[in-house]
């Protein structure tokens, strides 16, 4: 599992468990998780949270590999 796959498991996880960091996380996504778990996302990366609910499916398009530079092209956070 990559480290990227990790994190996401990990904030899921605590979501679920945690209703109030689940309401954080979609207040303030990046406060939410340095509090909870100590990873800082630098101001450059935006990160948006969004919930599904058993009728909207949200699908996420990744760039494309052509768009990618060699060294962003990592499986691995480099944040």
């Amino acid at each position: 599992m990559t480290q990227q796959a990790l994190l996401q498991t990990q904030i899921i996880n605590k979501a679920w468990e945690d209703p109030s960091f689940k309401a954080q996380l979609l207040a303030d996504p990046k406060k939410a998780i340095k509090e909870a778990l100590g990873v800082n996302i630098p101001e450059h990366i935006k990160l948006k949270m969004v919930e599904e609910s058993s009728d909207v499916f949200y699908l996420v398009l990744p760039s494309s590999p052509s768009e990618r530079s060699p060294e962003n092209n990592q499986t691995k956070i480099t944040w």
